[in-house]
């Protein structure tokens, strides 16, 4: 290697050099799937990490989230129960020790992606930031790894919007609202996606208020009727949403922080930004490995760099749909293309994702709106409202509605909204993956009373008038009837 490659006023002197088959940038779940499979395969792997195992989902995102949203319900229910017979209570919330439990949740998972369990898998794991010295050379802290494959799943961060004064005034996102101890007086909260209306849900639960402002409406890539069932409840609970205003200005007013937007102004004690994601490319020098990339890098179907066949992405560096399960399928797309050297290409129409607030909201596939736009009449919907289903009216959760988008006997989309929307959902996602067709839906034997049913119902609507309004079915029912013997 010429010293040219590395000559920069950072580079560290090269203690080691090493060649592998694989190495991982990113130790997050797509980075960690790689890094498992191919290890354990047989292929000698490095993964190289700067920040802490187990990347934004166990540490700042998924995990922390759900936690501190299992805390956040605890504290609804005393204060719910009349519908039930239980007299309500009003908690005394201990906002220090939620963390405390967000905290343990953490610790209780983080084995499993430690850097421990890896290294017992025979993964060989750098604890430093990658760079690229060379198409087919990384460089972290003093090591030099050469490999013939590069796997870059280097997630992605908040964004933090250019608003005019965000400098002059403290603010948390993701990466730190989860180490805020003091539970806030009120929290501001600009943008209306999932981690906004999830945040803002389990604060006003916590005893705080709550103010969120989004510039468009809330929730903006699920299906906007289903997406209203979800702000109804959030207001019903204290969070006061305003939607479709942009906040143009952020300034500090003694301790209150002030947003202005074209209509209004918002002042608070505390802001959350959560606008948005940037994918994590700024550190890898990706032009000395001639890896072309935008928001993400720009790979093919198959997920490999289209400007150097040595790299893969993965995950929210490939520039695609930002979640941690879709992370991990990648990984398996990419360890069969790596490893056994098999066509394999990564799809979008079955992929499903939830916002975890209560009515949870649920999508996979095509919206409705999406959907007459692309098959237009071809189109059917079918429909089936929670409170039809008979668990749901038991426990007091028949707010709530799946509607399936189908095209010949086929769902190309589904939504749901309400209580374990996002359990609901694995149905439809297993049955757009697997191209399966409504009968196999209707054919299923369901446990009785279980939300699962709703699912069977919503099959039924779409059966029902080829059965019921069909006046050929009628007469043949009738002769049938009439030559049985």
């Amino acid at each position: 290697m010429e010293n040219s490659r590395i000559d920069r006023d950072d580079a560290q002197p090269v203690t080691e050099r090493i060649k592998v088959d694989v190495c991982v940038i990113g130790a997050g779940s797509g980075g960690l799937s790689v890094a498992s499979g191919a290890a354990q395969m047989g292929a000698r792997t490095v993964l190289i990490e700067g920040g802490k195992m187990g990347g934004d989902c166990l540490n700042y995102g998924c995990v922390p989230s759900k936690a501190l949203i299992a805390a956040a319900n605890h504290a609804h229910s005393m204060r719910s129960g009349a519908p039930y017979g239980i007299t309500p209570v009003e908690p005394q919330v201990d906002y220090a020790a939620a963390k405390d439990h967000v905290r343990r949740v953490i610790d209780a998972i983080a084995p499993h992606d430690s850097q421990e369990r890896f290294e017992g898998l025979g993964v060989r794991v750098i604890r430093d930031w990658a760079r690229f010295i060379s198409p087919t050379e990384v460089q972290a802290g003093g090591t030099v790894v050469e490999a013939r494959r590069f796997v870059i799943a280097t997630g992605s961060s908040p964004l933090v919007p250019p608003i005019e004064g965000i400098g002059d005034v403290s603010y948390y996102t993701n990466e730190t609202i989860f180490d805020l101890r003091e539970r806030p007086e009120h929290l501001l909260i600009v943008g209306g996606g999932p981690i906004g209306m999830e945040m803002a849900q389990a604060h006003v639960r916590l005893g705080c208020k709550v103010t969120l402002v989004e510039s468009g409406r809330v929730l903006p890539k699920d299906d906007p009727e289903l997406a209203a069932l979800v702000a109804e409840r959030l207001k019903a609970e204290g969070v006061e949403i305003v939607e479709r205003q942009q906040v143009e200005r952020v300034s500090l007013e003694g301790d209150r922080i002030t947003l202005q937007t074209g209509d209004g102004r918002f002042t608070g004690t505390h802001l959350l930004l959560a606008v948005g994601r940037r994918v994590n490319l700024d550190r890898l020098d990706l032009g000395r490995a001639n890896v072309a990339y935008d928001k993400g890098v720009t790979v093919g179907a198959d997920l490999r760099s289209t400007t150097n066949k040595r790299v893969y992405a993965v995950g929210d560096a490939a520039g695609g749909l930002m979640f941690t399960h879709v992370a991990g399928y990648h990984g398996g797309v990419v360890v069969r293309s790596i490893l056994f050297g098999l066509p394999a290409k990564a799809k979008t129409d079955h992929i499903p994702w939830v916002s975890y607030t209560d009515p949870e909201l649920a999508q996979v596939g095509l919206t409705e709106a999406q959907a007459r736009e692309r098959f237009g009449e071809r189109l059917t919907v079918a429909r089936a409202d929670f409170g039809g289903n008979d668990r749901a009216v038991a426990e007091g959760a028949t707010t709530g509605l799946v509607k399936v988008v189908i095209v010949g006997g086929r769902p190309v989309g589904a939504s749901i909204v309400g209580k374990g929307a996002g359990d609901l959902i694995a149905m439809w996602a297993q049955a757009i993956a697997n191209r399966q067709k409504m009968r196999a839906i209707s054919d299923t034997v369901l446990p009785y009373p279980t939300m699962s049913e709703i699912n069977k119902r919503a099959a039924g609507a779409y059966f029902s008038p080829k059965l019921f309004d069909n006046p050929w079915v009628k007469r043949v029912v009738g002769v049938v009837q009439r030559v049985l013997p």
